[in-house]
This record gives structure tokens, C-alpha cells and sequence, in this order.
């Protein structure tokens, strides 16, 4: 496959397109960009058309104006299916690209075909939300690397960052060059947005895939049933002993799962239109 080239839509985001096929939309988590994909765009480009870009405060993509909340971040994304003449996509959204993908299912229903939601949080606990909250503010006093050991340490298994120390230094400074109030912009929604709309979730009538790993502390399997019981027919996995991080961490096997599911929605598409196979 060749590797695709970074480009920018009008209002300047970054984002990578490669593959043919029914669109595919990958959003980061915070503190992340567009590269963490690598193992999907490989995996699923041969099938799908597949896009990744940088959440605004992230990557190469501009910083969001003060004030932006998730409809902002939606909106970003409605302006980069705009420039790709993309008139439905499949949006697979992970940690913080979750909610961004819930917001954008709320808020530009006609342009969703499916919806991946994996490893974000939902309805935190009073304990896990002060948690966060504490976090955020070590990032706005000491910048977005504050949380830099204990983010990975929760992300990573011991094993994976003992294989990969090249990659886990590489993540690690992509958490550090961020935009320092991008960042926080970012985080503080990551912080308090879990149950953004969430009694408008039941609206969602597209195929919906909520996943994460057994051992995600800060995603837990109990925040995926409760996400998946609020969407009509969405389905909810947990991959075992898998962390935060499995995207990266275990690329195959998350491919796995999303290639079933977009084979299963891509046939109830097919069914909802007449088409015979």
C-alpha cells in the first residue's frame, strides 16, 4: 500500500485519505493525532476508503477557538466530509474521538452510515470523574506531558512498552509537542462531556459498534454496556485482556472486530435498499 500523503481542507485540516470503497472516518483520542492509526489504515484500506485526521488542537490541524465544545469539533469533521464530496461515512471514533463521534451522530444524523465508538467513557463514577478532572488540572499548570507516565502506563501493558520502547518514546513526545491550550481546550470536554446529549443517544438509528478492552481502566467494560443499552440494536464487545490503547497495542485483532462489523452493517445497508447479494 502506498503510504498516503498528509493534506488540508479549506478551513485547514489535516488528514489523510487512502483505499476504495464505502468511507471510513478514524478519529484520535486526546493528546494523539492521526498517526496512531497506522494498523487500521493498513488493515482496512484494502476494503474501504478510509480517512484519518487531526482533531482540532492536535496534529497539524488549527487550534480550536475559545469556547468550542463538541458540536465545534463536530462541525470539523462535517466541514472535511464536505471538501471529500463524502455524502455518508462510517465514523469510528476512539477515547475523546468517541464523543466527538456521538456528537456528530446527534448532530449530522443524514451524514451517518455506521457508528465505532472504542474505549471511551461514559457516565463516569463520582470517583473516576474526580480523577480526571484532577488531571486536567495538572495539564493547564504543567502541560500537556503532565500526565505523560501514568497515561501510558494506564494505556500500554508492561509487556508492549518493554517490546516497543521506540514507539512508546515516539508517543510520549507527541503528548509533550502539543498545543498547549488545544490540548487543554480538548481535554477539559474529554473531562466533562461523557454524558453529553445522553438522553438523545436512543436517536441514533444506524448500525453501532461500542467496544473496549477487559483491563481499560479509564474505559471501563461497564461505561461500553451502559453506552451500547442507550443506542437502539448497538452492539457492545470487550476484547479480553486488552488495555486502552488496543488499536495500537493489538492491531489485527481490533481489525478483525471491525471488519465484521462493517460487513454486518454494510449488509443490513444493503437489505434497508433492496439489494440482493
Amino acid at each position: 500500500m502506498i503510504q498516503p500523503v498528509a493534506e488540508r481542507t479549506p478551513a485547514g485540516t489535516s488528514y489523510l485519505a487512502t483505499g476504495q470503497g464505502q468511507p471510513v472516518v478514524l478519529i484520535h483520542g486526546v493528546g494523539l493525532n492521526k498517526e496512531m492509526w497506522g494498523g487500521q489504515i493498513v488493515g482496512l484500506a484494502s476494503d474501504y476508503r478510509v480517512i484519518a485526521y487531526d482533531m482540532l488542537g492536535h496534529g497539524q490541524s488549527p487550534r480550536p477557538a475559545s469556547g468550542t465544545g463538541l458540536p465545534g469539533y463536530a462541525a470539523q469533521l462535517a466541514e472535511l466530509l464536505e471538501h471529500l464530496q463524502v455524502p455518508q461515512a462510517t465514523i469510528i471514533g476512539f477515547s475523546m474521538g468517541g464523543l466527538v463521534a456521538r456528537a456528530f451522530a446527534l448532530h449530522y444524523p443524514q451524514r451517518l452510515a455506521a457508528l465505532v465508538v472504542l474505549n471511551s467513557v461514559f457516565n463516569r463514577s463520582a470517583e473516576q470523574r474526580a480523577g480526571v478532572i484532577a488531571r486536567t488540572a495538572q495539564a493547564a499548570e504543567h502541560g500537556p506531558d503532565a500526565n505523560a507516565e501514568a497515561a501510558l502506563a494506564r494505556w500500554f501493558s508492561r509487556e508492549y512498552q518493554a517490546a516497543n520502547p521506540a514507539q512508546i518514546a515516539a508517543i510520549r513526545q507527541i503528548l509533550a509537542s502539543n498545543d498547549p491550550q488545544g490540548y487543554l481546550t480538548t481535554y477539559e470536554l474529554f473531562a466533562t462531556q461523557d454524558m453529553y446529549r445522553a438522553d438523545d443517544l436512543a436517536s441514533i438509528q444506524v448500525p453501532t459498534l461500542i467496544a473496549t478492552g477487559e483491563w481499560d481502566l479509564g474505559s471501563t467494560p461497564d461505561m461500553t454496556v451502559q453506552l451500547a443499552q442507550r443506542i437502539p440494536g448497538a452492539q457492545s464487545v470487550v476484547l479480553a485482556e486488552q488495555r486502552h490503547m488496543m488499536p495500537v497495542e493489538s492491531p489485527r485483532l481490533v481489525n478483525q472486530m471491525l471488519l465484521d462489523f462493517l460487513g454486518h452493517a454494510r449488509t443490513l445497508s444493503d437489505s434497508a435498499k433492496g439489494i440482493v447479494a
